[in-house]
């Protein structure tokens, strides 16, 4: 080793350090730095340094009710007791279904001391067509300038798991990092989306090209905004703790199997249940499963994704993200047994339990053809591996509850599956 370290500390502990101007801060033997001197035959030095990330995920119910303070305390937290600029952004869909929101929001920031309202409620098209739109990152990113967010500002995107990724990307790329704290509203939000580590926007033709690896400060899940859902966007939800259960959690899986006909109704307290039950195993897999930011090649959540991403795409977002999920959950099941992976019979019961859930496992998207008559879902393979970069990892099953790695599925193999989709899947 040709670098030495030296320790000294020439304004010691307790003692005060100057700074530029008049201004000085007093300084511990914690945060005394040691001299160096290095050889100048040395030219390559290793630089190392870790980062924790922790961050609360909330189960609430009526957040912005001025008696139920988590929301204030969470941000309080990391206030240092001056007063913080609050920037609420709202997906319209979610105040088509609550037109008092921003009343609400008003009242409670005026409740809760240490909190000031950064401008009036931005308001925001949500969906997946939010995703597609760059004017809208910009946008957000100008108003964030405007209303004069710093990193110390906190920016709150209250909305489905679309509008969240959006949001997050906005104010991940402002400043380096505004502080964004997500309020899911949705099934699908709720239990993986908002939990998650991820935010993105669509470009280029292809979902999520552009994005960044941010936490969120915190996650507040409040189960209000799950009452007022529209149905279809309940059962979407439905479709990513399938997933999860086929993948990490066979009793969780059989769970969902014995309440199908309850969640298909949205019965709130198994529905409660699969969202709560779900975002945990979420979290589990991010906090343990040794690659939260997908350095490698290997993304066990996304189980069935790589035909919902490309199928989300040939529809034209016809298909909500929940819905290509299902038959792409269907797909890779039924090709888990064509290759021999899965016991036979597993896929009927997959199928089984989607079907009863009210997913549809055909859309004629699945068979659009390119100029060549090959089938366009197959460069959702292509795209999955581009996207990551590397070798091709695709998640399949070894049995419920068990996932396994693959690199390579055969064209013909999946035209088997997709046979068997279209012909009803054997239920």
């Amino acid at each position: 080793m040709n670098t030495r370290i030296v320790p000294e500390c020439r304004s010691g502990p307790g003692k005060e350090l100057s700074l530029w101007g008049n201004e000085t801060v007093s300084i511990n033997a914690a945060f005394a730095l040691p001299a160096i001197e290095s050889n100048v035959n040395q030219l390559v030095f290793s630089q190392k340094f870790a980062v924790s990330y922790e961050f609360p995920v909330a189960f609430t119910r009526d957040v912005f009710a001025a008696s139920n303070a988590i929301l204030a305390e969470l941000i309080a937290a990391r206030s240092r007791g001056a007063e913080t600029r609050v920037n609420f952004v709202v997906d319209e869909g979610v105040v088509r279904e609550m037109p008092d929101l921003a009343k609400r929001i008003a009242d409670y920031v005026a409740a809760h001391r240490g909190l000031a309202l950064a401008g009036r409620v931005t308001e925001i098209a949500g969906g997946e067509a939010a995703k597609n739109d760059p004017s809208l990152v910009t946008g957000l990113q100008r108003s964030f300038v405007d209303r004069n967010l710093d990193r110390h500002s906190y920016v709150v995107g209250i909305g489905g798991g679309a509008m969240l990724d959006l949001v997050g990307y906005a104010a991940a790329t402002t400043h380096r990092g505004i502080r964004h704290i997500r309020v899911p509203t949705t099934v699908l939000a709720q239990n993986d989306s908002g939990v998650g580590v991820k935010n993105g926007i669509n470009a280029f033709g292809a979902k999520n090209m552009l994005g960044t690896f941010v936490p969120p400060d915190a996650v507040i899940n409040d189960s209000a905004f799950i009452d007022v859902l529209p149905g279809r966007e309940k059962r979407a939800g439905m479709a990513e703790a399938v997933k999860v259960a086929l993948i990490r959690d066979r009793a969780f899986f059989e769970w969902l199997e014995e309440k199908a006909e309850a969640l298909a109704l949205f019965a709130s307290e198994p529905l409660e249940k699969l969202i709560r039950h779900c975002a945990l195993l979420h979290m589990r897999q991010i906090a343990h499963g040794g690659d939260p930011f997908e350095r490698g090649s290997v993304r066990p959540l996304d189980f069935g994704h790589w035909a919902a991403h490309k199928l989300e795409v040939l529809s034209n977002y016809e298909l909500r993200h929940g819905e290509a999920v299902a038959i792409g959950i269907a797909l890779d099941t039924r090709y888990s047994v064509l290759a021999g992976l899965l016991p036979a019979g597993d896929d009927l019961r997959v199928a089984r339990l989607l079907t009863r859930l009210g997913f549809a496992l055909w859309h004629p998207a699945c068979e659009q053809r390119d100029d060549n008559g090959r089938r366009k879902l197959l460069k959702g393979l292509e795209e999955f591996r581009e996207h990551l970069g590397g070798e091709l990892t695709i998640t399949l099953l070894s049995a419920l509850g068990t996932g396994v790695e693959v690199h390579t599925m055969d064209d013909n193999l999946i035209g088997e599956a997709m046979a068997w989709l279209r012909e009803g899947a054997g239920v």
